[in-house]
């Protein structure tokens, strides 16, 4: 989820890419750096903190009838679900996704017929455009062994997951890493300005990630890797950030872009995004993280762009909202469009705990019983 919008990437024109290109050789921006994995459609929803929420006294209801949110999920049409993972989380709220925590809802997730993406944060808790803290048990690290600990930490949790059955489909390296990851080895724009050591260490350890989830499969494994970058609004930074990736030969599969309007901007630049990233880089294209409010209450002082927002706050505004963003990624060029993802959709108030948003951005009423967008995923 991006908590705090990222300015950088918005100043950098077209211009400076291309000349980084350049100094980085004479491969093209849209030449890819793997072979392309045919993509498969990608619809559904990040539901890490489902465990936690039930053990909470979470319901969840499809016509006044409790089910599991998984099964209610599938049966409107959601087939791939996301969980994140930390690595040494403090149980504080949601923050529990452990590799045994994500073990089991993995495989809740395999045995409800779902696809798994798996979203590695690489730190202790919330990674995002403002925060990539490095896990407390590697600060100490040197970068050489930091490389080394992403690559058999990458390697130990696919083994894991494979042993239990539940091996992912898809592999988000890091999470909204606009700014880098594993600050401050891997971190960019330290000083205002993006150096060519500060990118060749970044992409460094997004390689190790990378190495250490392949190194995990078998003969017949496949995992499609992605990138995911905040910003589903911006052309400039979106080309900014993929150029990089390219030129500095990270090997991924997927792109994937985050899309909450009062953030991102307007459903016409999330569609321009959308088709210039496609031509330009010949690759699927995911929007892996969205949300809008189904009713008034617990989003609106996170809003910094109401212009954006141009539908209505209710169930039916919110049904829309998903069926508009399902349309935009749909007429991406050359079948690219690979699908959307719904952030936290399982977020209903429960004693005890902090929900994002109040509950007002779910696909759950107040009730726990899921709301019409949800059925928006089996109108395609």
């Amino acid at each position: 989820m991006n908590v705090q919008v990222g300015s950088t990437a918005r100043r950098l024109a077209a211009a400076g890419s291309l000349a980084l290109l350049a100094a980085c050789g004479d491969r093209s921006p849209t030449e890819p750096s793997v072979r392309q994995i045919p993509g498969s459609v990608i619809l559904g929803a990040d539901i890490s903190a489902l465990e936690r929420i039930e053990q909470a006294g979470g319901v969840f209801r499809d016509g006044g009838q409790a089910g599991d949110a998984i099964a209610i999920l599938r049966s409107h049409a959601s087939t791939v679900f996301r969980l994140r993972l930390f690595v040494n989380p403090n149980d504080s709220d949601v923050q529990v996704n452990d590799v045994a925590y994500t073990v089991r809802m993995a495989r809740r997730v395999k045995a409800a017929g779902g696809k798994l993406l798996l979203d590695f944060h690489y730190s202790d808790t919330w990674a995002d455009p403002g925060h990539q803290t490095t896990p407390a048990a590697w600060a100490s690290l040197g970068f050489d062994s930091l490389e080394q600990r992403v690559q058999a930490y990458s390697d130990s949790v696919i083994t894991q997951l494979k042993l239990a059955g539940a091996l992912p489909d898809i592999v988000q390296v890091g999470n909204e890493i606009d700014g880098g990851m594993l600050w401050p080895l891997g971190q960019l724009y330290v000083t205002g300005a993006d150096t060519t050591q500060e990118w060749t260490q970044f992409t460094g350890l997004l390689k190790a990630g990378i190495r250490g989830v392949r190194a995990a499969l078998g003969p017949g494994d496949s995992i499609r890797i992605m990138l995911h970058y905040s910003q589903g609004g911006s052309t400039g930074g979106t080309q900014w950030f993929f150029d990089h990736m390219v030129a500095y030969g990270v090997p991924f599969d997927l792109i994937g872009l985050s899309y909450y309007p009062w953030w991102q901007g307007t459903l016409p630049e999330l569609q321009a995004n959308l088709t210039a990233t496609a031509l330009r880089y010949g690759r699927d294209i995911t929007v892996v993280e969205t949300s809008y409010p189904w009713r008034a209450g617990g989003w609106e002082s996170m809003v910094t762009n109401s212009a954006a927002m141009t539908w209505p706050v209710s169930p039916q505004g919110q049904a829309q909202f998903l069926r508009d963003v399902l349309d935009a990624v749909a007429a991406v060029p050359n079948g690219h469009g690979a699908g959307v993802v719904w952030w936290y959709p399982e977020a209903i108030q429960v004693p005890g705990l902090f929900v994002w948003g109040g509950g007002s951005l779910t696909l759950f009423d107040s009730t726990g019983n899921v709301l019409p967008a949800a059925s928006q995923f089996g109108a395609r």
